[in-house]
This record gives C-alpha cells, structure tokens and sequence, in this order.
C-alpha cells in the first residue's frame, strides 16, 4: 500500500477508471452477441438494429481509448460482414 497521499489517490482513481473500463467492455461484447445471434437466426432487420446500437457503443468506447480506434473498426467490419452475408 502506498504512503503518499496522491500514490493513494492515483490508486483509487486507477480502480474507477479499471470498473469503468470493464463494464464498457463487457457491454461492447454483450450487444456483438446479440448482433452475431440475430445473424444466426437469419433476421436481418434485428441484425441491423442490433449493429447500430453496438457500433455506437464502438465508436463511444475508441472515443475515450477505452478500446483502440482501429480495434473499434475492426470489430464493426467484422460484424458488418456478417450482416451483410444475410442479405445474399
């Protein structure tokens, strides 16, 4: 544990950024689920609304470098592809 006064603000600071960042996380993963589930099921409009919703949190997370900007894009042109693959 640390002694200095701004060590133990720095630590406390690190492990709301830490929650923040994970529960972030764990939201961009959840919503890609529920977008690559609706791929499976072969609907395409719940697919795409689902998309919209993930790519937005994406976008909002590479904003805040809570995920790279190219992993944030990368993640969307995956699924997109996918998306697009119902529609042929």
């Amino acid at each position: 544990m640390a002694n200095i006064r701004s060590s133990k603000k720095d630590i406390r600071r690190t492990e709301k950024r830490t929650a923040l960042n994970q529960a972030k996380k764990s939201r961009i993963r959840t919503l890609r689920k529920k977008v690559l589930t609706a791929v499976s099921a072969g609907d395409a409009t719940a697919a795409q609304t689902a998309y919209n919703e993930f790519a937005s949190a994406a976008d909002k997370a590479a904003k805040v470098s809570t995920l790279h900007k190219n992993t944030a894009s990368r993640l969307k042109s995956r699924v997109a592809a996918q998306i697009a693959k119902i529609g042929k």
